[in-house]
């Protein structure tokens, strides 16, 4: 039984590792950390753990030894202190900020404000996509968890970029629920703002563009443009994310179809299918990707939900590979339908 632990375990995506951990048949989910509840029972904390873990935060990950891989779940800046001596202790790290998702210090740097102090683990850092990085995942120690809109937009545009279907640029429409944000509460959080509201947010300035531009470019050896509109929606979890690409030559339905069934036929949680859908995939690690011709272009489709395939779901199957285990432990569940 593989020894795993969490940096940043009150987070949502911290919360929601330790649900999926909590029942891993191959991963003991040992230490959680959180400065503000060191001592505390997780179970107290995290009530729906009851009967599940009876484990308390601590201060440090270090405090515990003998582990054999760390998810940093923090906000970004975090990671970038805490990797470079789990990597010397010989411990696997997943980071699920964006620390380690861009390969140049010079490009973080313009889109996360600050410099960036682990630069050789930078280098190193391997894109957590296992649909399209499976073999890298394996063999990596350090993983960088992809963004949920990155996710879904990679999914939906990557197969037709790489088949040289389309031209360069893309359009993403990309619509989440309000749990993307993250617990610190904001006035564009605030119910009566957001509850029956559709809000455009962060255009031609959100860090998931430069993170699809490099993994898709990583993918088909292709520089793109991306121009991304995320919008806020009053649900809880789930990403649908609209994608143009302008086609480069005359191609049907059918041939485009024929591009995703190749690249997606043989994998178990991303499913190509005629009618995308978020309830369906809410709730697992499941993916919907679906296209549509229309004047010359496509419409592309990518939906997840953004805390288990967007964020901690992804994140065990990237566990899962790194440490030998099968691909689907611990996260082989349906989506919950309605």
């Amino acid at each position: 039984m593989d020894r795993v632990g969490i940096i940043g375990g009150t987070g949502y995506t911290g919360s929601e590792l330790s649900r999926l951990l909590c029942t891993h048949p191959d991963a003991e989910l040992t230490v959680l950390t959180s400065r503000q509840n060191a001592g505390r029972k997780v179970s107290d904390v995290h009530t729906f753990l009851k009967g599940y873990s009876d484990i308390s935060f601590t201060e440090k990950i270090g405090d515990t030894k003998g582990l054999d891989l760390v998810f940093v779940a923090a906000p970004h800046g975090v990671a970038m202190g805490e990797v470079p001596g789990l990597i010397d202790s010989g411990v696997k790290v997943i980071d699920l900020s964006g620390d380690y998702r861009l390969h140049s210090a010079k490009k973080y740097s313009e889109w996360y404000g600050h410099e960036h102090t682990d630069q050789k683990n930078l280098q190193d850092a391997v894109y957590g996509l296992p649909e399209l990085f499976r073999n890298e995942i394996k063999r990596a120690d350090l993983v960088a968890n992809p963004g949920c809109y990155a996710t879904s937009i990679i999914l939906a545009c990557a197969p037709l970029i790489k088949a040289g279907a389309v031209g360069e640029d893309i359009i993403a429409d990309a619509k989440s629920g309000t749990s993307g944000a993250g617990m610190v509460p904001s006035p564009r959080l605030h119910h009566p703002f957001c509850g029956e509201s559709v809000i455009p947010y962060s255009i031609g300035t959100h860090r998931h563009t430069p993170e699809i531009e490099e993994a898709i470019h990583l993918f088909s050896g292709i520089d793109t443009k991306v121009t991304m509109v995320p919008q806020l929606v009053p649900i809880l979890r789930g990403i649908l994310s609209s994608c143009y690409m302008k086609l480069k030559e005359d191609l049907s339905r059918e041939d485009v179809s024929e591009i995703y069934r190749k690249q997606y036929g043989g994998e178990y949680f991303v499913h190509y299918v005629e009618e995308p859908s978020i309830r369906a995939v809410v709730g697992s690690n499941h993916a919907h990707v679906s296209s549509n011709v229309v004047n010359g272009k496509v419409v592309a489709f990518g939906v997840l939900d953004n805390l288990v395939k967007g964020a901690s779901g992804q994140a065990v199957q990237c566990m899962n590979l790194m440490l030998g285990i099968k691909e689907t432990a611990g996260i082989d569940t349906p989506g919950l339908g309605v």
